[in-house]
């Protein structure tokens, strides 16, 4: 009972009564249609990784041998090079056979194949033992090698000598190279 007295009273509308908004209560009634169109200009940019030009490798790791590899490689960036070669050195087949020759009792002819180098030959000339001339050593070797230095000057041919063929070789491989880069 006590719920009955403290209650209020609650009315119920009727279904069948018409809806009558009150005046300050807004309504919205809407219907709407809507068509979405995409239009898409998409680029893929492909980041990979620039051209290169690998120089090979040349192995010459046995210390007994008198070579070495040179090696190089130039890129662009559109065009890339690699090259290497086998240099060999004159001078240390030089010591190498006049060493050979010396440890088989040939004693002049290891003294002639040291004398194929010119500071070796000028430094016996001025020692007072000149280089073997044609199996003659000592007084007659240098007279040799007097009419022989008289004899070559009169026959010098004309033209480039080694040295100059091959420096204007790589002074070309240069430019070609410097002119790939720019």
């Amino acid at each position: 009972m006590l719920i009955t007295l403290l209650s209020a009273n609650v009315w119920g509308q009727d279904p069948a009564d018409p809806i009558v908004p009150p005046e300050d209560v807004i309504v919205t009634q809407s219907t709407s249609d809507s068509t979405v169109t995409s239009k898409s200009n998409t680029t893929t940019t492909l980041n990979s990784p620039p051209p290169s030009a690998i120089a090979p490798t040349i192995n010459t790791s046995n210390s007994d041998l008198c070579t070495f590899g040179v090696a190089g490689a130039v890129q662009t960036q559109i065009l890339g090079i690699s090259t290497g070669s086998q240099i060999t050195d004159d001078n240390c087949e030089r010591l190498k056979n006049a060493k050979t020759l010396y440890d088989m009792g040939m004693k002049v002819a290891a003294v002639s194949v040291m004398c194929q180098d010119e500071r070796v030959f000028d430094a016996m000339m001025h020692a007072g033992t000149p280089c073997p001339y044609d199996g003659m050593i000592g007084e007659e070797a240098k007279q040799a090698w007097e009419l022989a230095e008289i004899t070559e000057a009169e026959n010098e041919p004309e033209g480039f000598s080694n040295e100059t063929k091959t420096l204007a070789a790589g002074g070309g491989v240069a430019t070609l190279l410097l002119l790939l880069l720019l």
